[in-house]
């Protein structure tokens, strides 16, 4: 496993990048929001997406797997990477700022860590459930009450929770099922499985006409989320994976929430309330824990001293 150490510049430079786009997918949703519906918006999205992809494929050489198995796979995370933690985001952001939005998103690391403990795979040592209990007391700051309160804030609060607990269960499946398949096999052909779930759900309980009316702001912001928050950044989500390591991937999590705030400050005069700021800053430190990187180095620096 690499540890940030052994980072290259070049890899860094990546991961600052892919943080920056995942970032400004927070912001494309803040804006596209005003204009037109949450299912609207996922359809969109995951179409235009798949589409980028697909001519990446072709140009690559790239071909679908085409056995029954790989196509459950990928179907379940079509569900559990696109369609439901897409939907619950845009939901969620019709409710709380763009940078609140990324902070809760932030979660996904502690629900990833405790699923994939939950199913044996890896052990629960203390350090993860230190994280873990650190990070819930995060969100419940950012709140500033129970998270069942009344509200919009707490239904939105609740929406990007369940966003990043899907993200969290999309890692177990794929490290569970996830063989075999090449990333930009994966990265298309679950967003022609969420193309297609999307038509229909888009058709039978939204308008997706609605497209037809949307302004050129609003166009832009969802070519924005779609090739570049989605199709390119999964092109450089591999990268960073195959370049600096899975394990590495946590510390670009860690870096997108300073981002979008200041995106959503910037752009869309959002602001955050002082709890909200503490509540991101122990989310990060619960990351930082669970990541484990910082506590040995603070462990191998007490020793040396």
């Amino acid at each position: 496993m690499n540890s940030a150490k052994h980072i290259s510049l070049a890899d860094w430079g990546l991961m600052v990048m892919l943080s920056v786009i995942w970032a400004g997918s927070f912001l494309f949703v803040g804006i596209a929001v005003k204009e037109l519906s949450p299912l609207v918006i996922v359809l969109a999205r995951v179409v235009l997406a798949a589409a980028g992809l697909v001519v990446l494929l072709v140009v690559t050489g790239t071909k679908l797997p085409r056995d029954r198995a790989s196509w459950i796979t990928i179907g379940g995370l079509s569900v559990l990477n696109n369609i439901l933690p897409f939907i619950l985001i845009v939901t969620g952001q019709t409710m709380i700022a763009s940078g609140l939005a990324s902070v809760i998103n932030a979660t996904t690391p502690l629900f990833g860590v405790a699923f994939i403990a939950m199913a044996g795979l890896e052990p629960l040592v203390a350090r993860k459930v230190g994280g873990l209990l650190i990070g819930v007391a995060g969100v419940a700051i950012i709140k500033g009450g129970t998270l069942f309160g009344a509200g919009s804030q707490s239904i939105g609060i609740l929406c990007c929770l369940g966003a990043a607990a899907c993200y969290g269960l999309g890692s177990l499946w794929a490290k569970a099922k996830l063989k075999g398949i090449s990333p930009v096999s994966a990265a298309t052909g679950q967003l022609l499985c969420s193309s297609a779930i999307m038509m229909v759900f888009a058709f039978a309980f939204d308008d997706p006409w609605t497209l037809l009316d949307a302004s050129l702001q609003g166009w832009l912001a969802l070519l924005g989320l779609s090739l570049l928050a989605t199709s390119f950044a999964y092109v450089i989500f591999y990268q960073v994976v195959q370049r600096a390591g899975p394990a590495n991937v946590l510390l670009v999590t860690m870096m997108i929430p300073a981002s979008a705030i200041a995106m959503g400050f910037l752009v869309l005069h959002e602001t955050l309330e002082p709890r909200e700021i503490i509540g991101a800053l122990i989310i990060i430190g619960a990351l930082v824990i669970i990541d484990g990187r910082v506590v040995s180095l603070l462990r191998r620096g007490g020793k040396t001293a």
